[in-house]
């Protein structure tokens, strides 16, 4: 037999930053490698296929240049619905994430972090950190750069992963050393038969394969990891957060407002005002963040500095402007109701925010954040191809509704509402893929529209 023939064909599906990463990993790891998108692959990625000499289509799916791999690399993005994964299935050939992917390639501590609200900032605290500690690490996974690319061009000793529930859905034998669960609400039903349980099972993916010598970090007042962990076990060693003490708690805060951290590795404490990022959510943001440093054995002086000098998450609740004196806010991050409610919640000064909400629906539940909405919300501005589920839901119950249709017409409408004091708070609730490419191109535009009108206001 030919060493060609020998060859284990790999191919991934999707030509996206997860997808390129995997196919380059596979080429270096001395794969056949072919990659295939439906749409169209972005230039900076075409550039890195042809430097690395790796096969490629775009624009469609060639079965037969597919259904030959001995295993497959699926995308995030890329659903379990679609037909070619459904014969893929069919065929019994192996799908798996690219996460899986460079797991195989790697020995280096991996401390991973999943949820529907707040992995970003605590992934990116984390992070932080660890640069700010000197260790070599590096950023992958939902943010930063493809994990599986790293591993194959720029080794780190620890790499910080965020980990959507589409990116673990796939993974079988990788392994987090610290697996951090920050909290489960609805989010993405519709990628999950609109059953909340299959995204549930997606999240506690993230435990798979944990030792004994690993780490479970999670936050003890959410209901939905209560309930699971009633019924799951791990053999990971649990470190519990939360607002007040329990008899399990590895951080909390005292009533006097002094932040406690403690682990077999590091036990240290700080007044909870040192802390850079403000509000309840970044409170348990910073506590899952300071744990993980601890159980990495950071220098104590080390951790206080960088959790009282980060600076914060773009497109998570981002001071743009003051114009009028009226606050615009860019929450653009906020892709889901529960993300949407720690945004509203803290709102600070009354009846004084101007809401935009709006997008692709992921099978949104708006109850949820309506008491917040009926204390605080003057106005929604509704911002998307097809609001009708916003409308309905909110007629009625909001002094002033508005019903736009792109950026420049919501943010006229918010010129409109907002008065000295307000806050324009884009905050969506939804996905952005009906008037923009991503919620960060979302989130940019917003504050570039914003900028532009306060060069306007200022005759510049």
């Amino acid at each position: 037999m030919s060493e060609k023939a020998k060859q284990k064909r790999l191919v991934v599906l999707g030509g996206g930053e997860s997808g390129i990463g995997a196919a380059v990993l596979g080429k270096v790891k001395g794969m056949d490698v072919f990659l295939s998108d439906c749409g169209k692959i972005a230039p900076r990625y075409l550039e890195a296929l042809d430097r690395y000499k790796i096969a490629y289509e775009q624009g469609h799916h060639t079965e037969e240049l597919i259904l030959n791999a001995d295993e497959v690399v699926k995308s995030p993005g890329v659903p379990p619905t679609a037909p070619i994964v459904q014969e893929l299935v069919r065929r019994g050939i192996p799908v798996i994430s690219e996460i899986e992917l460079a797991g195989r390639y790697s020995d280096a501590k991996m401390v991973c972090i999943t949820g529907s609200n707040g992995k970003t900032t605590t992934t990116m605290l984390i992070y932080h950190i660890l640069r700010e500690a000197g260790i070599n690490a590096g950023l992958a996974g939902n943010v930063g750069r493809s994990l599986a690319w790293q591993v194959a061009e720029d080794k780190h000793d620890v790499y910080v992963v965020e980990l959507s529930s589409f990116q673990l859905e796939n993974m079988y034998d990788f392994r987090a050393n610290i697996a951090v669960l920050m909290n489960i609400t609805p989010d993405h039903l519709d990628r999950y038969e609109y059953k909340m349980q299959n995204y549930i099972n997606a999240k506690f993916r993230i435990l798979r394969n944990q030792q004994p010598t690993d780490a479970f970090i999670f936050w003890e007042d959410d209901p939905v990891i209560t309930e699971q962990l009633r019924q799951f076990t791990t053999e990971a060693r649990v470190f519990p957060f939360g607002e007040c003490r329990t008899d399990d708690s590895a951080a909390w805060v005292d009533e006097s407002g002094e932040l406690f951290l403690q682990t077999p590795e590091t036990s240290l404490d700080m007044p909870r005002a040192q802390l850079a990022l403000r509000g309840m959510h970044n409170l348990l943001n910073s506590m899952a963040a300071g744990l993980s440093a601890c159980l990495l054995d950071i220098r104590k002086e080390d951790i206080r500095r960088a959790l009282s000098d980060f600076e914060g998450v773009e497109h998570r609740l981002e001071h743009v402007e003051t114009i009028n004196g009226a606050r615009w806010v860019n929450d653009s991050k906020a892709t889901n109701v529960n993300s949407c409610w720690y945004a509203l919640d803290s709102m600070r000064g009354g009846k004084n925010t101007v809401l935009i909400l709006g997008g692709k629906d992921k099978g949104n539940d708006y109850e949820e954040i309506m008491p917040l909405v009926s204390e605080k919300v003057k106005a929604i501005v509704a911002m998307g191809k097809d609001n009708a589920k916003i409308m309905d839901f909110f007629e009625g119950k909001v002094p002033v509704l508005r019903d736009t249709h792109s950026l420049a017409d919501a943010i006229a409408a918010c010129r409109e509402l907002a008065a000295p004091g307000d806050t324009v708070l884009l905050s969506p609730c939804c996905a952005s893929f009906d008037l923009f490419n991503s919620y960060e191109d979302r989130g940019r535009k917003f504050k570039a529209a914003v900028r532009e009108m306060k060069k306007r206001e200022l005759g510049v």
